[in-house]
């Protein structure tokens, strides 16, 4: 049995990977992409991380999601007229990532019914996960975001210790709060008390979840499967 706890992704890579034109060396504090500049790729990561935010008209900065190993990125864009990029991807792991033309996809997609099918699915799955991220932050206050961004944490990148779950992503404060839409200031403050509970530990950047059921229970977790509850 596995040890990480990520769910798989429906989509085959070779089947994408066979669309790319070129790779990219993606490194670490480089955008892929930002807000607003033209869009005429969509983006499959091979290996590294990415991290899907969008800044607010204030200026502060929400993180969406992460995308690792095999994700999608940049999709919102196909089948639009004079395509924009909407969020922005920063690398946050060197890796390398595979670069397919819009138009080429977008074709392909018309005429590979197999294909259309996966990826039609693919986004409803994609688009559940975020109708329910933003449930949870509009619903369940600073506390409630917190505690759902731990749970989505534990989900796509937590590893099974004797003591609890531990999230094997180093994140700071201030880029967990980003996920959250509140200030660093805040999420200190949370997870100072959740350590003082012995809930969560922190060690060396990683959060290790040791009552995972008092996250869940105080949102009124409704236990969606964990392709639904996770943040890439």
């Amino acid at each position: 049995m596995p040890n990480t706890m990520k769910p798989t992704h429906s989509i085959e890579i070779k089947e994408l990977l066979r669309f790319s034109d070129r790779t990219i060396k993606a490194k670490k504090g480089e955008y892929l992409f930002q807000e607003g500049m033209d869009a005429y790729e969509l983006y499959l990561i091979i290996s590294g991380k990415v991290q899907i935010s969008k800044i607010t008209t204030d200026g502060r900065e929400l993180s969406l999601r992460i995308c690792g190993e095999n994700d999608i990125c940049g999709e919102l864009t196909l089948f639009t007229n004079s395509p924009k990029y909407l969020l922005s991807a920063l690398i946050i792991e060197d890796g390398e990532i595979a670069a397919i033309k819009k138009d080429v996809i977008e074709k392909e997609i018309f005429q590979n019914s197999a294909l259309a099918f996966e990826f039609m699915k693919w986004m409803s799955d994609h688009f559940r996960k975020t109708q329910t991220k933003f449930r949870d932050l509009v619903l369940n206050g600073k506390k409630g975001a917190l505690f759902s961004t731990l749970i989505r944490m534990t989900n796509s990148y937590g590893v099974k210790k004797t003591d609890g779950i531990l999230i094997d992503l180093p994140l700071t404060n201030q880029e967990l709060a980003n996920f959250c839409g509140t200030s660093r200031e805040s999420t200190n403050r949370i997870l100072n008390e959740l350590k003082r509970d012995k809930v969560i530990s922190l060690k060396k950047g990683k959060i290790t979840v040791h009552d995972l059921q008092f996250l869940k229970d105080e949102i009124g977790c409704e236990n969606c499967p964990a392709i639904y509850c996770s943040i890439d």
